[in-house]
């Protein structure tokens, strides 16, 4: 079945960087498009961004603009999301998701903005 496990949240000063990853099994990982959700404290879950099967479609929320990059590499079956100049409004458990027939989604990895 559809696996999908996130990793490399943590805690990080506004200003810093993480590279969340995002490993993927149970499907043909290349032949689908891929988004990373987050939701924060009390806040629905929303769309960061999403690729397409390629790589060559990408799509931002205008929050993270100019501050994340999504990107795949199929030969690994692994998606990520590198997130620089971090905020304290990023603070929020971020999933990673794939729709085949359903929704699949992750266990989710907690990143934390603070000073």
């Amino acid at each position: 079945q559809v696996q999908l496990v996130e990793s490399g949240g943590g805690l990080v000063q506004p200003g810093g960087s993480l590279r969340l990853s995002c490993a993927a099994s149970g499907f043909t990982f290349s032949t689908y498009a891929m988004r990373w959700y987050r939701q924060a404290p009390g806040k629905e879950r929303e769309l960061v961004a999403t690729i397409g099967s390629s790589g060559d479609y990408i799509r931002y929320i205008d929050s993270v603009k100019g501050r994340f990059t999504i990107s795949r590499d199929n030969a690994l079956n692994t998606m990520y999301l590198q997130m620089n100049s971090l905020k304290p409004e990023d603070t929020a458990v971020y999933y990673c998701n794939v729709r085949i027939t359903l929704d699949s989604w992750g266990q989710g990895t907690q990143v934390t903005v603070s000073s």
